[in-house]
């Protein structure tokens, strides 16, 4: 007997389903797809930046090189960015996989479908995160 293979959720179905259906097994699903995607995305351009990197020529007009070299600064600090993004990725994975992922770090609190739309790789609700965002603005890090 064959089994059947569910078509994966889409957003609007995942905005559209009760509350208590929050983290099933298809959320889980849609979510770890996201992240694989976002992941697979963020290589892509760590391999052209590495490619672009190596096929630079030096310019020999001062200006030309320090246009240059302003860009590949640029594209480093963007990289750099991206990395860090690819460590909360992996993160969030594991978060789906020991099932703790949509749930708030300091409230045990849904984050929230919507957050997580925006911010798959979040880790506090709304609240949580403006409260966190108030004290590092009054007590600095």
């Amino acid at each position: 007997m064959a089994t059947a293979t569910k078509k994966p959720l889409t957003e609007a179905q995942l905005l559209a389903a009760p509350a208590k259906d929050y983290m099933n097994e298809d959320q889980l699903a849609f979510f770890r797809q996201r992240l694989l995607d976002l992941k697979r995305e963020l290589l892509a351009n760590v391999r052209d930046t590495s490619e672009h990197l190596r096929e630079t020529e030096a310019a020999s007009d001062p200006s030309d090189r320090a246009t240059q070299e302003e860009e590949q600064a640029i594209e480093l600090r963007t990289r750099d960015r991206e990395r860090k993004l690819l460590k909360k990725i992996e993160e969030a994975l594991g978060r789906i996989d020991d099932g703790s992922y949509g749930f708030c770090s300091e409230s045990g609190e849904p984050i929230g479908v919507r957050r997580l739309l925006a911010r798959p790789t979040a880790t506090l609700t709304i609240e949580a995160q403006e409260r966190r965002e108030r004290m590092q603005r009054m007590f600095g890090d």
